[in-house]
């Protein structure tokens, strides 16, 4: 692939493509709370809203049996937001990932940590930002030894 990048083209905003992820790990749910699918799919239904991303499509289910819980995935147009309980670990995890400057991920991810009320979380900011006009695509070899 070869990029010719226009050095005289000043930066403007169509220049960069605006990536925010938040991801983070809920400890000590209380196991009423891991198992309701409802619960949990309104918690990220009231995400997409504090995100001010666009819902595309709401997506849950149940898994039963040892090491179950509940799934729920929000497809947005700027990207996604997921979380995934464990009932008996009384654990969450939590990914929000959008692109555009008028998104909000960290609201989204405050929001879903209010309703699942944990003992503890942690919390992670990437910031997935790129800008065009000045960074030219590098190739480079990858040899992974497993």
């Amino acid at each position: 692939m070869n990029l010719e990048v226009d050095e005289k083209k000043e930066s403007n905003n169509e220049d960069f493509i605006v990536g925010k992820h938040v991801y983070g790990n809920l400890y000590g749910l209380q196991p009423s709370i891991a198992e309701d699918e409802e619960l949990v799919r309104q918690a990220v239904f009231d995400a997409v809203k504090a995100a001010n991303a666009t819902l595309i499509q709401l997506m849950s289910w149940k898994i039963p049996g040892i090491k179950g819980g509940v799934s729920v995935i929000a497809l947005v147009n700027e990207s996604h937001i997921a979380v995934h309980t464990w009932t008996e670990y009384k654990y969450a995890t939590v990914d929000v990932y959008t692109c555009g400057a008028h998104t909000n991920p960290e609201k989204a991810f405050k929001l879903i940590v209010e309703r699942l009320k944990p003992e503890y979380y942690s919390y992670n900011y990437a910031d997935r930002t790129q800008l065009l006009a000045s960074s030219p695509v590098k190739k480079e070899a990858i040899s992974l030894k497993l």
